[in-house]
């Protein structure tokens, strides 16, 4: 028979140290208590789990508060806050693998009596799963951009790494968890309509994975995409748009404090929406089809908006290629040429003398 969600979390209160451990790796024991900055695993002293005391009532075992946001909750809410789960079946099943307990038959998972605080795949569900991320600075997210060669990396508040995202092939396969680096995705308004994942290895940054992880779909984006992008700075009247985060951040390196979209692929890079200010569109594209198919559409859209539209093309088969295979330096001499001239000295990274 399945347990039910009090079971769950009754058993895990056994145990509230090793939960701890495992889930909210950044904090750190303090005689009766787990000390951390938050449910979703931040540095920090607000956050006290008790690890000891009776099975329920007043001082339970598991139970926590966050002294900084009122929030509390026992330790199911922390395995499915640090890992970014939304569906309670996931938190149970994440629960249970903890446990060692065998998995339940599909359609008794729901009878735990617990509802998904955000429906899989909503705005909702996106909105929850970048907020329990954290920023980039220091950790595999930012050595994972690091390995490409990227090393400008400010203004990025739209991307945040977590430690534990959720990952499932498909509906029959067991679930699993990777580091994942989160992106959100937002309108021309600065509001968010979906995330993207990327989902990470810790243990291998070769050249022929670049710390991607190793699983069929290492990238996946939810809810909301067309004519939305993960953007970078604030458009003005000239901004870049391309197709993936790791080529406009390239682009980045050389173009610091230009505005810049990444639309994620090459059909959204084409229905991407312009803002209302913009004159000038750089139009980044990918050496291929898709990325010329994309860049005519584009053009074409510009143009009847009375907005100048210029390409810029790599030397391979992408920025990110150029930056890593060819150099910064290389990378800014062809981006250079093809620049209008107004824009080389607005945004152009000098080259710095040693």
């Amino acid at each position: 028979m399945a347990e039910s969600a009090s079971d769950l979390a009754a058993r895990l209160a056994q145990d509230a140290e090793a939960v701890c451990r495992e889930y909210l790796s950044g904090g750190h024991k303090s005689g009766r208590y787990w000390i951390v900055g938050d449910v979703r695993n931040t540095k920090g002293r607000s956050m006290f789990v008790r690890l000891n005391g009776p099975e329920s009532g007043k001082g339970a075992a598991g139970k926590w508060t966050d002294a900084a946001t009122g929030e509390h909750g026992d330790l199911l809410d922390i395995i499915r806050e640090s890992c970014g789960l939304t569906e309670f079946r996931d938190v149970a099943n994440e629960a249970r693998r903890f446990l060692s307990l065998p998995q339940p038959e599909p359609d008794l998972a729901s009878s735990t009596g617990r509802k998904s605080p955000a429906p899989t795949g909503s705005p909702l569900a996106a909105k929850r799963l970048f907020s329990m991320a954290q920023p980039i600075a220091g950790t595999l997210a930012e050595s994972y951009f690091r390995k490409r060669g990227i090393t400008a990396l400010h203004g990025t508040g739209s991307l945040r790494f977590h430690p534990r995202c959720y990952y499932r092939p498909d509906e029959r396969s067991p679930t699993e968890t990777w580091p994942a680096l989160i992106a959100s995705v937002t309108d021309r308004d600065g509001h968010q309509t979906g995330a993207h994942r990327t989902w990470l290895d810790p243990n291998d940054f070769s050249e022929a994975t670049l710390g991607k992880a190793p699983i069929d779909t290492p990238r996946r984006a939810m809810v909301d995409l067309l004519g939305h992008a993960v953007h970078f700075g604030v458009a003005g009247e000239v901004m870049a748009a391309g197709e993936g985060i790791e080529t406009m951040l390239s682009l980045r390196c050389v173009l610091p404090s230009m505005a810049m979209a990444a639309a994620l692929s090459a059909a959204h890079l084409a229905a991407i929406l312009f803002p209302d200010t913009l004159r000038r569109l750089y139009i980044v594209g990918d050496d291929d089809p898709a990325g010329d198919g994309a860049r005519d559409t584009l053009v074409e859209r510009a143009d009847a908006l009375g907005i100048e539209a210029l390409p810029l093309s790599p030397m391979l088969g992408d920025l990110n290629d150029d930056l890593r295979l060819r150099g910064l330096d290389a990378l800014r001499a062809s981006i250079r040429v093809q620049l209008a001239p107004q824009d080389v000295a607005r945004f152009l990274e000098p080259v710095t003398m040693t």
